[in-house]
């Protein structure tokens, strides 16, 4: 890589799933903003628990008031969002813990929230996980889903390769 970006080669990032369960493709997902992809690329896992671990490493950008949302930004530039649920800002923080700071560094897989799924559902919410990169636009040329809809995923497991401009 040249010096201050001159020259440089086109980057390869990998998004890894964010918690344990199954791969939602955004197509797939109960939410025409994101199922439209009009917040970016990006995919959605369903979760067997409560688990959320980055799925980039990266800095924590911001966390929501509402707790239900991250922001990180990888050293690339990638924006990512991990949005916790459907609808679930209505429940005003309640089923989340959030266990990073804005500021932090944050590996693949370091836990950066926990979701009640039990509060979630109680309450008539979608409970899928969405990492969403939400500069797609400026940052990204080609994605490339590595995983079909509907696939068991672990935490860390790799579900999307991307080029990045």
């Amino acid at each position: 890589m040249g010096l201050f970006g001159l020259g440089k080669k086109k980057t390869t990032e990998i998004i890894y799933a964010p918690s344990n369960g199954k791969l939602q493709t955004l197509e797939n997902v109960n939410d025409p903003v994101f199922a439209q992809k009009l917040m970016g690329e990006g995919f959605g896992v369903v979760p067997t628990q409560g688990d959320i671990c980055s799925p980039v490493e990266g800095t924590i950008t911001s966390v929501f008031k509402t707790k239900h949302a991250l922001g990180l930004k990888t050293p690339s530039g990638l924006e990512i969002m991990v949005h916790m649920g459907l609808d679930t800002v209505e429940l005003e923080e309640k089923p989340f813990e959030i266990l990073v700071k804005e500021g932090e560094q944050v590996k693949v897989q370091t836990p950066i929230a926990r979701m009640d799924l039990e509060q979630v559902k109680l309450a008539k919410k979608d409970t899928v996980v969405l990492t969403i990169i939400t500069n797609t636009a400026d940052k990204i040329d080609k994605t490339n889903l590595l995983k079909e809809n509907g696939v068991d995923l672990e935490i860390g497991s790799k579900v999307v390769e991307m080029k990045v401009k």
